[in-house]
């Protein structure tokens, strides 16, 4: 960990107090808890009695399609918007009520807003920085974060990856107990999202208390002690990354190739009648030539039928894996036994959709920062 990580991932030690946080199943004080949540827009139920419970030290990774509810949870969390029902308690105390004494303990990345314009992420981090006792060190902040370089750019002319990194840092400089991260690489080039992926687990292992939600689900195999996964308001799974894994049946996957070793395209109404003749049903697994077997457990017999018709069509079995799922094929499963018929589809572009899209943001508009720095100096 460098210098301004173990700033930043420090904290403070805070004891536990009678009337402070609950305790979780295990005895670990709840840093945060949720019983019933509830969140009406006019017609539209947003949360429909969720259940939440984030234990000290660790890190709870939200998952959910576009429209689950995470953010508006998130929102509820901070004490920024009220909901219709439910109990919530966020370090033993209620965000809207307590919202005060809060603050100086709750680190909120939110997706967006909340920023002036007009400000610059040097003198926005340092004027943060004098609302805490013990704050990170401003600078040191913005070198962790690769700010360094936009540090006196006006932040409406920083790249959306910046800005979401500027969020961060706000996020960070008061070394709070408990940090909420809506999303917090969205937007990023992949240099940035690593440096946030390393920063984050940094403050895993030392044990700060992380809410996280994103769409980057092998990061949250990698880092989360724990999953929450939600759809339409309500938890329809939580366990660890492991457990949730489990709970997916083994998978076949296979390359198909010709004899040059490059991938073959197979007419579709063959594969589907190779998917019935195996006992399932074959989907696109990335690449061509690359299919996946839903459906149905492989077995020694739908190999072999398998292996006899690409010979039949001179065609070779390139690769041939059996493996349980990935997270990302349970989260899938999940929100397909919560969202019978082709809804399931839907849910699945949008989480596709969403994690393609968050890598785009600085590298959309990075031929334009040189250019919007320029200006902005021009300006003054």
């Amino acid at each position: 960990m460098t210098t301004a990580g173990s700033t930043v991932a420090a904290g403070h030690q805070v004891a536990v107090e009678p009337g402070g946080p609950t305790a979780g199943a295990h005895g670990v004080p709840l840093a945060i808890e949720v019983r019933g949540l509830r969140k009406r827009y006019g017609a539209l139920q947003v949360l429909d009695g969720l259940d939440l419970a984030v234990p000290r030290g660790e890190l709870v990774a939200l998952l959910g399609p576009n429209g689950a509810g995470k953010t508006t949870t998130v929102e509820i969390l901070e004490g920024y918007r009220g909901s219709d029902g439910g109990e919530i308690r966020v370090l033993g105390m209620d965000p809207v009520r307590d919202r005060a004494a809060l603050h100086a303990r709750v680190g909120l990345m939110l997706q967006q807003g909340g920023i002036t314009p007009q400000g610059r992420p040097r003198e926005l981090v340092r004027l943060h920085a004098r609302f805490y006792a013990d704050p990170a060190d401003p600078d040191e902040l913005l070198d962790l974060l690769g700010l360094t370089h936009a540090a006196n750019r006006r932040y409406k002319l920083l790249s959306g990856g910046e800005k979401q990194r500027l969020s961060l840092a706000l996020a960070l400089v008061g070394r709070p107990e408990l940090l909420v991260l809506d999303e917090p690489t969205a937007g990023m080039d992949p240099a940035a999202k690593a440096t946030v992926r390393s920063l984050i687990a940094d403050l895993r292992s030392a044990g700060r208390t992380i809410l996280l939600t994103t769409h980057e689900l092998a990061d949250v195999e990698r880092l989360a002690d724990r999953v929450v996964v939600m759809d339409r308001g309500r938890v329809v799974a939580a366990g660890t990354p492991a457990e949730l894994v489990a709970g997916s049946g083994p998978v076949l996957r296979f390359r198909l190739a010709g004899d040059d070793g490059a991938g073959v395209a197979i007419d579709s109404s063959e594969l589907v009648a190779l998917g019935a003749a195996l006992g399932g049903t074959l989907a696109p697994d990335g690449a061509p030539g690359r299919h996946r077997l839903a459906g149905r457990a492989p077995d020694p017999r739908a190999i072999a039928y398998l292996a006899d018709w690409c010979e039949q069509r001179g065609l070779l079995l390139a690769e041939l894996q059996t493996s349980g799922g990935t997270l990302e094929e349970r989260f899938l499963e999940l929100i397909a036994e919560a969202r019978p018929g082709d809804e399931t589809r839907t849910a699945g572009r949008d989480m596709s959709a969403d994690a393609t899209g968050a890598g785009t943001g600085d590298e959309a508009i990075a031929d334009t920062g040189a250019d919007a720095a320029a200006a902005d100096r021009g300006a003054e």
